[in-house]
């Protein structure tokens, strides 16, 4: 059972598509939709952060490596905070993911909804989609014939 509210539980699934989604779909996307009036709580900026396994998803933690991320917050004019952490350098991607976030909680949210985070989310879906295929086609099934030879 889940400790987060729906709404919270609802904004982590946006962030999370944010996040995941390719860099320039979104900011083309968001472009299309049109740039609220803000101001930068956290202007884009580039760093990195430690990521951590485990061996099997169970063992103990590891540090596997460290790989770059952009941070970025931002206020609408009508009070609302956006933010946002995208993998890699780029700076338009987090501002647009944190517009995004913010404006998600403003009265705007269906119609950026429909223009922007459920064609994502189809986007995403069919590519996750054509690559479980692909590599469904290269799966080998070993099974054991029986020889005859009791």
């Amino acid at each position: 059972m889940s400790d987060l509210s729906p709404n919270k539980q609802a904004r982590q699934g946006w962030m999370s598509l944010l996040a995941k989604a390719p860099p320039r779909r979104v900011v083309d996307l968001f472009d299309a939709f049109g740039s609220p009036e803000f101001e930068w709580l956290r202007v884009p900026e580039i760093g990195s952060v430690m990521v951590r396994g485990r061996m099997g998803g169970t063992g103990s933690a590891f540090n596997l490596g460290e790989m770059s991320v952009t941070r970025c917050s931002v206020k609408l004019v009508s009070g609302e905070v956006g933010h946002a952490y995208v993998q890699g350098r780029d700076k338009a991607h987090a501002q647009s993911a944190a517009l995004i976030d913010a404006l998600m909680q403003t009265d705007r949210a269906p119609e950026l909804r429909a223009k922007v985070l459920d064609p994502l989310s189809t986007e995403m879906a069919a590519a996750k989609r054509d690559r479980a295929q692909k590599a469904a086609a290269t799966k080998v099934d070993f099974f054991t014939l029986v020889r005859g030879e009791d």
